[in-house]
């Protein structure tokens, strides 16, 4: 569990730190004294959620506080309900890309911690954006969701490079409890 000083909070949510001072004195912010001393300290967690209510921006944390899912497909309609299921207000970004080239220049920006691929922009399009994530060792750690068609054809390609798959069509609030599972086992989402 990481811990910030008084100090660290105030260049965090660029104030004074006498400001931060008086809000862990008045209870809005959460924490605990060093036994001993007056030293303030304010556990990760407590500052996001802080961050959150009071609709500051989360800055530096936000990396570690938010879920980031890229999603490759140019079905919008998919883009919106996930957006919906996962709200940024649940600790999670939501963004999209229509092409394997929009989906590289995405993923170097946005260090997503999930990708979706929909094998519905074109099957060879689709695995040439699985391997390519695959070969960059940025991008190991990413988990890899591939959705597949229901079209009664069989694709048969190597799954390895993919942590799950969804056959469409499915229920988009199962694939966004499954994204809060294999995100949350990762990061300590707030």
């Amino acid at each position: 569990m990481k811990v910030f000083t008084t100090g660290q909070v105030a260049k965090i949510c660029k104030v004074a730190p006498r400001t931060v001072s008086k809000w862990f004195d008045s209870g809005r912010l959460k924490g605990y004294r060093i036994p001993g001393s007056q030293d303030r300290r304010i556990p990760r967690e407590y500052l996001i959620k802080f961050l959150k209510e009071h609709g500051m921006p989360l800055g530096d944390l936000e990396d570690e506080a938010m879920g980031k899912v890229l999603i490759v497909t140019q079905d919008q309609v998919l883009v919106e309900n996930l957006k919906r299921e996962l709200p940024i207000e649940k600790s999670f970004k939501v963004a999209a890309a229509s092409s394997g080239f929009d989906a590289g220049i995405q993923a170097e920006s946005f260090h997503p911690d999930c990708i979706i691929v929909d094998f519905s922009i074109g099957r060879t399009e689709a695995l040439q954006i699985c391997q390519n994530l695959r070969r960059n060792s940025e991008f190991a750690e990413v988990i890899l969701i591939a959705l597949l068609p229901d079209d009664g054809s069989s694709l048969s390609f190597d799954r390895s490079a993919i942590n799950e798959t969804f056959k469409k069509p499915f229920d988009v609030a199962l694939l966004a409890e499954r994204l809060k599972t294999l995100i949350g086992a990762k990061k300590e989402l707030v």
